[in-house]
This record gives C-alpha cells, structure tokens and sequence, in this order.
C-alpha cells in the first residue's frame, strides 16, 4: 500500500490548496454558516463545500489525523488540528443525531493521537447534547427533526456508528448514563431493524406514544425490502464497536450474522465493493458504491479479531481494500484531491452518483491504518483509542 499513501498525501496535498480556493471564490450567502469542510465534486466537477453542521464535515479532518499515522509524517497534523477546530460549534447542536460522524470522527480521533485534554471536554459535551435526543419509551436515539408530518420518530441504521461517541464518554467521564443510552439504543436496533435474512432495513419509524413500530421502509435504498449497501454496512460496523465496547456476545453474533449475510450474497460483485444495494433493480448496470466498500473492510477488520471466522473475514476485507487502491482510486492531481471515486451518495434523490465522498475516503484510510496494525501485531485502531479495555461502567 505503500504507493497508495504516497498519493494519498499527494492528493490530500492538493485538497488543502483547494478548499481555501473554494471558500475564497464561492463563499457562504450572506446570513448562513461558513464552509469549513470538503464533501464532494458537484455535477461540473466543481468542489463542494459543507458548513459544519452538516453530517459529512468531521470526516475531512479526521482523514488528516488517519493519514498521519497510516505515513508516519507529523506533518498532517497541523491541518488535521485546523479541520478539526472548524467543528467544534457543534458539540452544542441538539438538532442532530450525527454528533459521533462529526464530532467523534474529527475530535475522536485526533484525541487518540494527541490526549488533549481541550478535545476530551468536546467529547463529553458532544455525548451530553446527543443524549437529549434519547426517548427512554422508545428506547432509541432519534435521527431525523425534518418531515415531522411523515415520521414520529425515524430511527435509521446510520445512527448505529454515533453510539461510538456515547460509549467514549463513559470511557473518559466514568458517567455510565452515556453507556447506557448506546445499549438500549443497540438492543432497539437489534429487535426492530433487521429481516430474517439479517438484512437491515434503513428506516424504523416508531410511535413516540408507547415505542411501537409504525412501519419499516427506506430513505435511500432502492425499495422498502432492498438491502441498501451503505447500510448494511454501518449495521456491520456498529454491531462490531458494540461488541468491542461491551463484549455482549450478542452484538458479535449479530455482526458475524451481517458479515456473511454479505460475503454470501449472490449481487456482492467478485472485487468486494458493492453496488449501491444489493438489489437494485438493474445490476449489473448499477453504480457502485466504494464508501460502502470502505466501511465494510473497516469493519471486518475489527470483526476478524474477534470471531473464529476471522481469518476469512480479514481475507475479505484484504480484497475489497486491494480493489479500491487498484481500480477506485483517483489518479494524482485530479478530482480536486479526493482519493477515492465512484462512490453513491443518494441514488433515490439522484443525488451524488458515481462521485468522490469524503466519507468514503475515511473509512478507507481507516482501514488501511487497521490493515498496518493486523500485519504489525498490534491492535485494531478504534477512534480515539486502541482497542483493548471494555468501556463497561
């Protein structure tokens, strides 16, 4: 991999001269909040800019602080600081549920690296405002405000991978509420947001009354029953922090459960990087998705180090990695710097197809750095920690 990190900074490189570029010549209107982070290309390939409110803009920075590690060169770490300052207004947004994207993403990782106690008081007042937006009746984190005439209370499977910041909490405060909020949301998760088949489906609406399930559907996925690969993706993840967080044996189950429904699925093309769901109506003359391919090599890798199936899910994870080095990269100096292409934002919405996404190059980096801990022999890098001690209360 190691050409694959020389035109990571070098692409990385381009970024920063591009981002104050962007910033200088399409700034905010007047009255809105500043762009701060890099999230896409548009339709003319023109950078897109994000305020920090929205939920892609910790993945810039915290890209910076994987990319320092993955080269060992101290030098990413002046930008990554200034990516990540640019965030920190949204410790007190309580309007979100994608506190952990933002916040752990950028201030969690950077404290793994730093232990600056500055980035540990905006972890804990992150979990303290992502705690408001728990419902006890329901036992569930909401995710969205928006359409209230549609939803009562919507819960998506994305919203898995922000308990990582309420598990952290516990962890660096010994306050167990944090701890607590993150299992009752799992266990809801695990009751109501998967099929038989262990597919999961992406929208839980629930009835803010008594918790009830109102229906099961999707925002982003091709139709209510289809398998959005995105999503399967965080299910995976957020299945294998849960077990490493608490060590219930169940959060394992369930994520080996996601894994091979996965690896087995007969739509899963032979490079590991999937089509934006696994049942798109027109494979295989679909997009592919590399951000889901990168989530999901990030996640195996975690999972390969705690299941007896670890050895064929590392392979995995070996293959999808290889592939999108190989064929999904960028070459240097274009896309205004983004590493990786042919990612799928929103195929529903026609929204981001077949573009660079920031998250995607996260999670891909991510990977990459707990492929370079495996081959080492030392542990699975997780956030703002190694993995190792449960955060049990």
């Amino acid at each position: 991999m190691r050409s694959t990190l020389s035109l990571a900074e070098t692409q990385a490189t381009l970024l920063l001269r591009e981002v104050p570029a962007a910033q200088a010549s399409r700034p905010a209107p007047a009255g809105k909040p500043p762009l701060v982070s890099p999230r896409t290309l548009d339709a003319q390939g023109n950078l897109v800019l994000v305020p920090a409110r929205d939920w892609t803009s910790g993945f810039f920075p915290g890209y910076l602080w994987l990319l320092s590690e993955a080269t060992g060169h101290a030098s990413w770490q002046a930008p990554a600081r200034a990516y990540t300052a640019n965030i920190e207004g949204e410790k007190t947004n309580g309007t979100t549920h994608d506190m952990g994207f933002k916040v752990y993403c950028s201030f969690g990782t950077g404290y793994r690296y730093t232990q600056d106690p500055a980035y540990k008081e905006v972890l804990l007042a992150s979990a303290r405002t992502l705690s408001t937006r728990f419902n006890p009746v329901i036992g569930a984190i909401r995710s969205w405000d928006h359409h209230q005439d549609v939803w009562g209370f919507p819960v998506i499977i994305d919203n898995m991978l922000n308990l990582e910041l309420l598990f952290a909490a516990t962890r660096l405060s010994g306050d167990s509420s944090f701890y607590k909020i993150a299992v009752q949301h799992a266990n809801t998760t695990l009751r109501n947001h998967f099929r038989p088949d262990y597919s999961t489906y992406h929208v839980v609406d629930y009835s803010p009354a008594n918790g009830a399930v109102v229906t099961r559907t999707t925002h982003q996925g091709a139709a209510p029953e289809s398998a959005w690969a995105r999503g399967q993706g965080w299910a995976l993840y957020g299945y294998t922090m849960c077990y490493r967080e608490t060590g219930n044996p169940a959060y394992l189950a369930q994520a080996e459960r996601v894994a091979d429904y996965l690896l087995r699925h007969p739509n899963l093309p032979a490079d590991g990087v999937p089509y934006w769901d696994f049942n798109a109506p027109n494979i295989p003359n679909e997009p592919r998705d590399a951000s889901a391919g990168a989530v999901m090599a990030s996640a195996l890798y975690e999972l390969s180090t705690y299941s007896q199936q670890g050895a064929a899910y590392r392979a995995q994870a070996d293959k999808t990695l290889a592939s999108l080095a190989q064929n999904y990269a960028a070459p240097a100096g274009t896309n205004h710097g983004f590493l990786l292409l042919h990612s799928t934002g929103s195929k529903p919405a026609g929204s981001e197809i077949d573009v660079p996404l920031s998250y995607a190059d996260y999670y891909f980096m991510e990977a990459l750095v707990r492929q370079q801990h495996l081959a080492a022999g030392r542990e699975v890098v997780a956030g703002a920690r190694v993995v190792g001690a449960k955060s049990k209360p």
